[in-house]
């Protein structure tokens, strides 16, 4: 009779090893090798015809090989299904009577295998401490939007010449060394910028300038470092060579523009705000307000989410079977790794695998569910996204989008991927009522320097 036995080998790592009796896998190979003749194609034999000693001679040892290896993971899977072993991937081949097996002396065969468990680990959601950001939405921030809604929504007209910040520039960035002369084969390339992109030192030679006009320049005088870097980015040039910014160009003016900025009545009102009835310009910096605060709150709860993660994956203590998980990196993935490889991967693979046990034991213990109804929503959302907002106005005529929604439930990735990230979204939700907060008003510019660090 078939047993498995198991010996503890390193932290977190065991060796089960089955062991086959003749009586274990003898009568199905008999069995195997009858079904066989039965459907064997041997030229000169008719199908089902072929002599049983022909083929156990031609095909035996192949039946004979398969059959014993079938038993031993059967009897290996079925071992790990009673004793419910956590174990990461699948079990690991080590010594074994593999080279052995002879259909002509049949025998007692051993096959000895490795596995990693998973370890176990505690984690107390109130013991996590965190800071609830509360973005202070000043005046100075609400006249700012107003003016950029004003441009957004504005007329394009197209004045003679140059006269301050606001106007639009549509330019050709053509490369020139020192001097101005035009570099053979160097960079030519079109762009759109306000004057006000320019380093404010340097805006005063835009004044004045016409259509044709042109303006050697050398980047990194032009402009200031945040604005440069968009620029290099557009240019095709890497922002962290220092050499990139010292570069000349010429810059052609091709075209001058001006956005006369849409008026403060209510015809504007209703372009950026169709679902609302605003009146007078307090009622739009108020609405105007709550969206802004509206931004804020969402970028400060992920914010909050950020906190957690990074709680979790530096103070959650988690051991590993670190020898059993390199060498499943080396064999078993798609293409083998040497020992040098899989050392290197290590330790990104592992801060992944930490993250996986820690969120699939968090939303096994928070009852997290995800229903397909989730994702049907999830995929409404996501149109809904796609298109702008604009879904409202199809009234009760949305058919198309429940067919979308439909062709998206049948695509696996989709599916999957909707799955990993609704689940995500729920625990963090969840998490959120039971870590320790405190409330903290911060400014715009200090939120946004600590989102800088949002991983996961």
């Amino acid at each position: 009779m078939a047993t498995v036995s198991r010996e503890n080998i390193g932290l977190l790592n065991d060796k089960l090893t089955v062991k086959l009796s003749k009586e274990d896998y003898f009568g199905t190979f008999e069995q195997s090798l009858k079904k066989y003749a039965k459907t064997a194609n041997i030229p000169g034999f008719r199908k089902g015809m072929v002599p049983a000693g022909l083929v156990k001679k031609m095909h035996g040892q192949g039946v004979f090989s398969d059959e014993v290896l079938r038993t031993v993971e059967k009897e290996l899977n079925t071992w790990l299904d009673k004793e419910q072993l956590e174990i990461f991937a699948q079990p690991l081949p080590l010594d074994n009577d593999a080279a052995a097996l002879d259909m002509n002396d049949p025998k007692d065969y051993s096959f000895g295998f490795e596995v990693g468990l998973k370890p176990e680990f505690d984690i107390d959601a109130k013991k996590i401490n965190v800071t609830r950001y509360e973005v202070k939405v000043t005046d100075e921030m609400v006249n700012e939007e107003t003016a950029r809604l004003q441009i957004r929504n504005g007329k394009m007209t197209e004045p003679e010449e140059v006269t301050g910040d606001d106007n639009v520039l549509n330019v050709k960035f053509i490369e020139t060394d020192k001097d101005g002369n035009e570099v053979e084969g160097g960079i030519s390339k079109d762009n759109s910028l306000l004057v006000k992109y320019f380093s404010e030192g340097f805006r005063k030679n835009c004044i004045g300038k016409k259509n044709n006009d042109s303006i050697n320049l050398q980047l990194k005088q032009a402009f200031d470092e945040k604005e440069l870097d968009f620029i290099l980015s557009d240019l095709g040039l890497n922002k962290e060579d220092a050499a990139a910014a010292d570069k000349y160009f010429k810059l052609l003016i091709t075209k001058v523009g001006l956005v006369i900025k849409s008026e403060m009545n209510e015809e504007f009102f209703k372009a950026v705000y169709p679902g609302k009835e605003i009146k007078t310009e307090e009622e739009f910096k108020d609405a105007v307000k709550e969206e802004i605060k509206n931004h804020y709150a969402a970028q400060a709860r992920n914010q909050v989410h950020d906190q957690v993660y990074h709680y979790l994956i530096d103070h959650v203590k988690i051991e590993l079977p670190e020898s059993f998980l390199k060498r499943w990196l080396q064999v078993g993935g798609e293409k083998a790794k040497s020992a040098e490889e899989a050392e290197a991967e290590f330790p990104s693979f592992s801060n992944q695998l930490k993250w996986t046990l820690i969120s699939s034991k968090l939303i096994a213990d928070n009852k997290i569910e995800v229903l397909p109804d989730d994702i049907r929503e999830f995929a409404k959302q996501q149109l809904f996204s796609y298109m702008g907002g604009q879904l409202g106005g199809l009234g009760d005529n949305q058919q198309w989008v429940d067919d979308y929604t439909n062709r998206m439930m049948k695509d696996k990735k989709f599916v999957e991927e909707s799955y990993h990230r609704i689940s995500t979204d729920k625990l963090f939700t969840a998490l959120e009522t039971q870590v320790s907060a405190k409330e903290e008003e911060i400014s715009a510019d200090d939120f946004a320097a600590k989102l800088h660090h949002h991983h996961h």
